[in-house]
This record gives structure tokens, C-alpha cells and sequence, in this order.
């Protein structure tokens, strides 16, 4: 007669299967949040409300009669970039926005971008109007 403790077993040992998922889960929770990128920083909060912006827009302008603006101010073109420099020493923006009449000519427009550009200006708008068919479309609605 065979004893009952001679038969083979065919149960699955799971210990070393758990042994391995455990491992794993350990590896993959230190090295997940390595994974992140970016930085974390943790701004202060506050109820206070926008505070509005002090400055103007700077608005470069030719007229007609190549006179140059700057503003509501006429300056020289000589002068347009030394002026600038020094309007932009104690302005937080560093945008400047640029119109001319159509009839200026392009060479004179390119020149006082230069100029612009010179002054260290990295972001120049450029103020167009709407052409007169949109104008049109507009008053008939």
C-alpha cells in the first residue's frame, strides 16, 4: 500500500512568483517618480487681484512726410535707436509696435525697423487696418 504522502503534488508553489511581483512592484514604485519631468515648485497663493499694466504701448509711427514718432513725440531718425535704448531702460515690456502710412516708402519702413530691431526690440507688432472689403461686409450686417 502507498501512504498518502507519496503522491505527486500538482499544485503551482505561487511563493516565489509572489517573491517576484513584489521585487517588481518595489522597482517600478522608486523609480516612477523619477520618470516625472519638470520641476516642482509650489507658488504662494494670494487673493489679491491683477495688478494693471503701467506702461503704454510703445508705438513707433511715419507719417506721410517721413516724420517719425515715437508715441505722440517727433524724433529724428538719427536719434530713434539711442531714444529707444533709453525708453526701454526702465520698461518691463520689451514690445514695441510699429505703423506707417501707406504711402511711405518701403526702404524708409525697413530702415526705422532696423533701427528698432538695433535697439535690442525682439518683439515688433505691426499695426495694419482692416482692408475695405471686410469694412464693407461689416456695414451691411
Amino acid at each position: 500500500m502507498q501512504s498518502g504522502s507519496d503522491r505527486l503534488m500538482a499544485e503551482i508553489n505561487v511563493t516565489p512568483f509572489v517573491d517576484v511581483m513584489l521585487v517588481l512592484l518595489i522597482i517600478f514604485m522608486v523609480t516612477a517618480p523619477m520618470m516625472i519631468q519638470g520641476v516642482d515648485v509650489n507658488l504662494p497663493e494670494t487673493a489679491a487681484s491683477a495688478l494693471p499694466s503701467e506702461d503704454e504701448p510703445l508705438v513707433i509711427t511715419i507719417t506721410k512726410d517721413q516724420q517719425v514718432y515715437i508715441n505722440d513725440y517727433s524724433v529724428t531718425f538719427d536719434v530713434l535707436q539711442a531714444k529707444l535704448v533709453k525708453i526701454l531702460e526702465n520698461r518691463s515690456s520689451r514690445v514695441v509696435y510699429f505703423r506707417a502710412d501707406k504711402d511711405v516708402s518701403w526702404g524708409m519702413g525697413v530702415r526705422v525697423m532696423a533701427e528698432i530691431r538695433g535697439a535690442g526690440i525682439e518683439n515688433l507688432g505691426i499695426v495694419t487696418e482692416p482692408i475695405e472689403r471686410d469694412k464693407k461686409k461689416k456695414a451691411e450686417s
